[in-house]
């Protein structure tokens, strides 16, 4: 599969969920602590929508969680989900960030026309909640699920509510849905899962 500390880091993971909320807030927090960054490399712009330090082109350093889940396969539904919400810039951020990154056939299990209904501007909201609560601040490779799921232990995720991490044999399942790989970014995690974790009716 072709997927995927610094004190002041703590304040940008607790500010994690405000952020998804609030992306003009995100845009002004990452362009401040990277303007080293911006200033030494190109950036493309979005038609469309700034896409704060997420536009920022840079073939240097090791890749973010969304160039991960650009550059994989598996994962276009994901970025296009991710593209409709506008929240590119959240996943860039310096973290350490988790991202459960539900594969496309996650998406394809989902009831007929869901995905295409949750594309549309007027349901991007209901979109950002959905992604948000496959996001976590911190780094939860397999080995340290496995630590929480053995504790008894959940995540918090960006949504403020938490997600139940357990264990059946060697399989890890992270709010029901099994994790299937990871992948090392520079800001974090990418964890593979082969369920969208929805909210609980």
């Amino acid at each position: 599969m072709s997927i995927m500390k610094k004190p002041v880091i703590l304040v940008m993971i607790l500010t994690v969920a405000s952020l998804l909320s609030s992306c003009n807030k995100t845009e002004n927090n990452s362009k401040e602590s990277n303007t080293d960054a911006v200033a030494t490399t190109d950036v493309q712009k979005d038609d469309s929508h700034s896409k704060g330090q997420a536009d920022v082109i840079d073939e240097v350093s090791d890749p973010n969680i969304l160039q991960i889940t650009v550059g994989s396969k598996d994962h276009s539904t994901l970025v296009a989900a991710v593209q409709a919400a506008e929240i590119e810039h959240i996943i860039v951020n310096a973290g350490p960030l988790t991202v459960f990154a539900p594969i496309n056939s996650a998406f394809d299990a989902l009831p007929a026309g869901t995905v295409e209904t949750l594309l549309k501007p007027e349901n991007k909201a209901k979109l950002v909640d959905i992604l948000s609560r496959h996001a976590v601040a911190g780094s939860y490779n397999i080995k340290q699920l496995k630590k929480e799921a053995k504790k008894g232990r959940k995540v918090y995720t960006a949504t403020l509510d938490y997600l139940e991490v357990t264990a059946e044999g060697d399989d890890i399942f992270i709010g029901g849905a099994k994790v299937l790989g990871e992948v090392k970014a520079s800001n974090g995690w990418v964890v593979v899962v082969d369920k969208v974790i929805l909210p609980k009716e």
